[in-house]
């Protein structure tokens, strides 16, 4: 079995704005870009996973929650300057409003310039109103569903069976745990990830229990390095 990191990005800053925990600035996300380059990693998109099973290549996953209008301007040049490609989660109820699960200062992206993506940028779900799944009801988790395919569909969005938890938040205790992976089994959903920091064997023992290593702006270049070979810094 081969290691995959997913890598988990928020906020993209420019470098003037100040410095926040979950947010990264444009000039180090460069960086860290030009660093995954120069050490040959294949950057893949969920929907094509079965291709590299057997794949001797350096791979890694880069994915991006909440689908704001920073990542917008500032990733998505970048991704296309390096040719990589990443994976970009819709929370579906805020498409054209703001991160309203937080403070409510970051615009989400609307509904054109979601389909204005290019064809680097994967697309995902992030649920439909970014709550925490553990929290909810099976009825309100089928709900949460129901609406994100509503959206889906009646904006005919190509979206791949791919989960971001929202808070990287799921039910760990049984029964609600196995009764809750049969719903994204049943709403065909092939993989779902937490965040956990570890570096994911591939394939993965559990398709819903995937790992993501947080990229931090605090963090110097030689952090990422690390998180990046062994994911959790200690």
């Amino acid at each position: 079995m081969k290691k995959l990191p997913l890598l988990m990005y928020h906020n993209i800053l420019k470098n003037t704005d100040k410095p926040a925990p979950y947010s990264v600035k444009v000039e180090d996300f460069e960086k860290q870009l030009r660093y995954l380059q120069q050490k040959g990693y294949k950057t893949i998109h969920f929907k094509e996973l079965d291709q590299y099973s057997n794949s001797k290549e350096r791979l890694v996953i880069l994915t991006f929650d909440d689908m704001t209008i920073n990542q917008l301007e500032l990733a998505v040049p970048l991704l296309v300057k390096y040719n990589m490609k990443a994976s970009f989660f819709i929370p579906f109820f805020y498409i054209g409003k703001s991160d309203e699960w937080n403070n409510g200062t970051e615009p989400i992206m609307s509904l054109e310039q979601i389909k204005s993506l290019p064809a680097l940028i994967e697309l995902g779900y992030h649920s439909y109103l970014h709550r925490p799944y553990a929290s909810l009801t099976p009825e309100e988790v089928e709900e949460d569903f129901i609406l994100s395919k509503q959206i889906i569909d009646n904006n005919q969005l190509e979206v791949s069976s791919v989960l971001a938890y929202p808070f990287g938040n799921f039910p760990r205790k049984e029964p609600q745990k196995s009764l809750f992976f049969a719903q994204l089994k049943k709403h065909n959903i092939q993989y779902a990830l937490r965040i956990g920091n570890k570096i994911n064997a591939f394939p993965f023992k559990n398709n819903y229990e995937i790992n993501r290593i947080d990229i931090k702006g605090s963090e110097k270049l030689f952090l990422f390095k690390w998180k990046l070979a062994f994911g959790k810094l200690f």
